[in-house]
């Protein structure tokens, strides 16, 4: 990856929902505000200051760039493009997410 440039791995489980009464969501269906994704930070670029490999990060899924690698599908985005990250190396004494 070049400069503040991220990729991350497509979450397929991310498509369908489902209802807090068990209603399916398919990933078609169209909500009123947009949702935001977790998913998992596969490689990063050498200016990429707040995200490492392993973290999780929350992204918009309507401002990404997918590529196909060995038949598996990633999202390349830049760094500012990140809404939120989660990460185990902040340990125990903090929440661990951070804007």
């Amino acid at each position: 990856m070049l400069h503040d440039r991220l990729l991350v791995e497509v979450d397929v489980e991310a498509g369908e929902r489902r209802s807090s009464g068990g209603i399916v969501i398919p990933a078609t269906a169209a909500m009123g505000a947009r949702r935001l994704n977790w998913s998992k930070v596969v490689a990063v670029g050498p200016n990429a200051r707040a995200v490492e490999v392993g973290d999780r990060v929350l992204f918009d899924p309507e401002d990404k760039a997918e590529v196909e690698v060995h038949g598996e599908v990633y999202v390349v985005m830049r760094e500012r493009d990140v809404h939120a990250v989660a990460a185990d190396r902040l340990g125990s004494a903090s929440t661990g997410l951070y804007l």
